[in-house]
């Protein structure tokens, strides 16, 4: 075929010897037909432009020698233009061909051994052509990202396989950039002249990869190879991405904001995106009555200066400090400490009184004598907190302790009557809430627990110059105590401590105490680094998950086959009612035959045609009379081949096949019931070690909300987390519903590392979830930090009195 003329029709015979159904055959052909008409222009005009280019570098050559090289290189290529390329669309049409063989990544040749007494330099010549090469591929490789990923797995369809890499895909820029290599040292190139033709390689046929690729994932899907598929790639949300939530937009996009909460998560740790505290303290408070002991709603503390957001956050600022406001005339000072203290939440130290006064001092009978307290400025707090964040390493304390170490320190350097202010007060209720949410999810021995004690100066200090802290989305000190929060709740159990990541948390949560004095820079440093560890312990665990699900969908494959070929075998022995004992030879060593066949070659191949005929030939011999005919010679062949096949050793599979092949089933050279026990001593295709089949037995019957659970786990994206209750305490442990089948009903389960945990059926997980065993993780609820500061909210309603019936049970 001439590259001048490209034929865009598919060339059968090229894939005729294809170990592939019809159709698999007829979508290669077609596939590379495709490509001779998208790449024949640009191959050819790759020559043609690699000829120019010798010509210019002729020009500029430093001295004749070069020249006369370069004028000897470019005579050559008239030859070469017109074999390029068809030789390169022929080994495309290799690359496709050999689709379904074992994949072998491509490596160099091993060198020869050198003796130790030999010095040599390293030559330079592959090298260059690698990091040429790489960079093309490179580049390609992130450009066309969302089509290559779509038509690795189409192709995986095709190959009957797992989804193709990028390294391994034939449309892919990896095997092109091989075959053009290949091709310029077949052609005997030069060194200069084969990193030329790299170079008009990338510009003519690279430069258009992205239409070849469009086109194939096209013709896919007309021809009906995964129609449906998208690719949505997965970007990390930094740190500091800001999300402006304005209060129209609040209030208008309630309904799709808890329709996009209510969705279930399907990212790996660290991927959940953050929710917005404005919008969930806005919701959560709602209108908080003024305490009944006040005339007028009381005025709102001293604000500071405006931090980031704090104009657009406002309402929800205010509305905040109303609701702690009203908490502390509900339960008075020391209730409300000691009602938060029963909640486990923390242990609020109440508001101060008047001028920041202690609550004690602003409710006791006014004493001329008793010094009042002062108000301490916010540039003498930070510079004492300061102290404490060099003093704290080592030391375990609550929020409320760091608070009181905080007046004890101020109070001797400033005179007993030092105080904080409302808001400072506030804040550090607010924090002390908060923290104890985020401890009841958190292992008291685990890493991060000692690791979240250390960052409690910082935070505090974050918040106490933000005024926005609570309302502000994404705040980077709360990403950072929600990442390491996260750490000690979901990866470091008892069963998965990770050196490396304790390590890497330890380091970041060090460079905090170490460097912050206000530069909230230093919390999103510190945070991205804790990132790109997650994101690099989650692509170990998509790559180990897959191969469970691999594992997963071949047994899937195995059981539709050996349904189907039960299915096929019992409408047989209804239609031609074959001897007993032939039923029996056929449902368990005949049906091991179906069921090899229609893995290998599929339902639509000749081999799956050629097994029904000797199927229906079987029962076509066996139900004549015993002694009406001779045994049929060649299908007694035929059945002993095929048993073969499937692990029967040669003396079973000649028993077998002569009562298959004879009239009646009859054979006087074995016994039935010495046969009968050899076929069932043996392992059927498929089963276990063991050796006995295991038996699906029918589910019982499901009450409405086992139906209603059944319904929604049939129709769950796959990568869905679930957490299960695994002790009577009611601790959680999550796990990821990788994958599942409708024909088995199966369900894959695996841990945060991808690591295989547990099977249940689509039933039985049903039943868990009625019982409250189980139970969804919603991405309104995904992320520690955000479920922490929820419960916060729900504990401040409930002291305020204003919580509903069923946030007081909860």
């Amino acid at each position: 075929m001439s590259a001048s003329a490209p034929s865009s029709q598919p060339d059968l015979t090229r894939f005729a010897g294809v170990n592939a159904p019809p159709r698999v055959r007829h979508l290669l052909a077609a596939l590379h037909a495709l490509a001779e008409k998208t790449l024949g222009t640009p191959l050819k005009l790759t020559i043609v432009e690699l000829e120019r280019e010798l010509f210019r570098d002729a020009e500029r050559a430093r001295n004749s020698q070069i020249q006369a090289d370069i004028y000897a290189q470019t005579r050559r290529l008239h030859e070469i233009n017109a074999q390029f390329a068809s030789r390169f669309l022929d080994a495309l049409g290799t690359v496709l061909a050999s689709l379904r063989e074992p994949r072998v990544r491509h490596v160099p040749a091993p060198t020869q051994p050198v003796s130790a007494t030999t010095l040599t330099l390293v030559t330079d010549t592959d090298i260059d052509r690698d990091i040429v090469l790489a960079d093309i591929v490179r580049r390609e490789s992130q450009r066309s990202a969302g089509a290559l990923q779509l038509l690795g797995q189409r192709f995986g369809v095709l190959a009957a396989g797992p989804a193709f890499d990028v390294e391994d895909l034939p449309f892919g820029p990896n095997v092109l950039c091989r075959i053009a290599r290949d091709l310029g040292e077949e052609f005997a190139l030069g060194l200069e002249t084969q990193l030329a033709l790299y170079r008009v390689f990338d510009r003519q046929l690279i430069e258009r990869l992205g239409e070849l690729l469009e086109r194939a994932n096209i013709l896919l899907t007309h021809e009906g190879v995964l129609p449906g598929l998208v690719y949505t790639p997965y970007l990390a949300r930094s740190a500091t991405t800001r999300r402006i939530v304005t209060g129209p937009e609040r209030g208008a996009g309630n309904n799709a904001a808890g329709g996009a909460a209510n969705r279930p998560v399907t990212g790996w740790s660290g991927s959940a995106g953050a929710g917005s505290w404005a919008a969930m303290t806005s919701e959560a408070i709602g209108p908080v009555a003024a305490p009944a002991s006040t005339a007028t709603p009381p005025p709102l503390p001293d604000m500071g200066t405006p931090g980031p957001g704090a104009d657009m956050n406002a309402p929800a600022l205010s509305a905040l400090h109303h609701l702690l406001d009203a908490a502390r005339h509900t339960q008075g000072a020391t209730g409300l400490a000691a009602a938060a203290a029963a909640t486990g939440t923390g242990h609020p130290v109440g508001a101060p009184g008047p001028g920041g006064a202690a609550p004690d001092a602003a409710d006791a009978p006014a004493d001329a004598s008793r010094p009042q307290p002062v108000a301490v400025d916010s540039s003498a707090v930070h510079a004492t907190l300061a102290k404490l964040q060099a003093q704290a390493a080592g030391v375990r304390r609550s929020m409320a302790d760091l608070h009181n170490a905080l007046l004890a320190q101020m109070r001797a350097e400033h005179g007993p009557q030092a105080s904080l202010t409302v808001k400072d007060t506030d804040t550090f209720d607010l924090l002390d809430m908060l923290y104890g949410q985020i401890h009841r999810e958190v292992r008291p021995d685990a890493a991060a627990a000692d690791l979240l004690t250390r960052l409690q100066v910082p935070v505090a200090r974050a918040a106490l110059s933000d005024p926005a802290f609570f309302v502000r989305d994404q705040h980077p000190a709360r990403e950072l105590l929600n990442a390491v929060a996260e750490a000690g709740a979901n990866w470091l159990g008892e069963d998965d401590v990770d050196p490396q990541l304790v390590q890497k948390l330890d380091r970041a949560v060090d460079k905090v105490v170490t460097d912050y004095e206000g530069d909230s820079a230093v919390f999103d440093a510190a945070n991205e680094e804790i990132q790109q560890h997650f994101r690099a312990l989650a692509h170990k665990a998509e790559l180990a998950e897959r191969r469970h699900v691999e594992a997963a969908r071949g047994k899937e494959r195995l059981e539709s086959a050996k349904q189907q070929a039960g299915a096929s075998i019992e409408q047989l022995c209804a239609q031609a009612a074959p001897p007993r004992f032939v039923q029996s030879l056929l449902k368990q060593a005949w049906s091991d035959v179906l069921t090899l066949t229609l893995l290998r070659n599929g339902e639509g191949s000749e081999q799956w045609h050629a097994r029904e005929k000797e199927t229906a030939r079987i029962a076509e011999v066996t139900c004549q009379p015993p002694g009406s005919a001779e045994s049929d010679a060649e299908l007694g062949q035929q059945v002993e081949s095929a048993l073969l096949q499937v692990g029967y050793h040669q003396d079973e599979a000649s028993a077998i096949a002569r009562r298959l092949s004879t009239p009646g089933g009859e054979d006087e050279a074995s016994s039935r019931t010495e046969l009968t026990a050899r076929i069932r001593a043996r392992s059927r295709l498929g089963e276990q070690a063991e050796g006995t089949e295991a038996r699906r037995e029918a589910p019982l019957a499901r009450s409405p909300a086992e139906e209603d659970y059944y319904r929604q786990l049939r129709t769950l994206p796959f990568g869905t987390w679930f957490e299960f209750t695994t002790n009577q305490q009611g601790d959680m442990r999550r796990q990821r519903l990788s994958w599942y089948s409708l024909i088995t009903d199966n369900a894959l389960f695996v841990n945060p590392r991808g690591q295989k945990v547990a099977e249940h059926s689509l039933d039985g997980l049903a039943r868990l979830m009625a019982h409250g065993q189980a139970r969804l993780v919603s991405e309104g609820k995904s992320r520690l930090i955000d479920r922490a500061w929820q419960a916060t909210l729900r504990t401040l309603r409930s002291l305020a009195g204003t919580s509903t019936p069923a946030e007081s049970e909860a």
